[in-house]
């Protein structure tokens, strides 16, 4: 299976080696052929913890780490 990556935006730091990060995807709609921007949060693993709110991350898919977490941090694109 190939990885998949996402590009979002780190929203917390509260819980240990844990980020939130939104991520913004724009779909065309079926129906009226408009364009949407839909926003979903990941609970993504940071080993190291570096990570910080307003950071532009890279995140990939990796197998299930907790209940919530299925993703990895893999590179901090832009820092705040």
């Amino acid at each position: 299976m190939a990885l998949k990556k996402k590009i979002g935006i780190v929203v917390s730091e509260k819980m240990c080696k844990t980020r939130i990060v939104k991520v913004f995807d724009r779909v065309r709609h079926k129906r009226y052929k408009k364009v949407i921007t839909r926003e979903k949060k990941y609970a993504v693993h940071d080993a190291s913890s570096i990570a910080r709110v307003g950071d532009r991350v890279e995140i990939v898919s990796v197998s299930p780490i907790s209940k919530t977490k299925r993703w990895e941090l893999a590179t901090i694109l832009k820092t705040n």
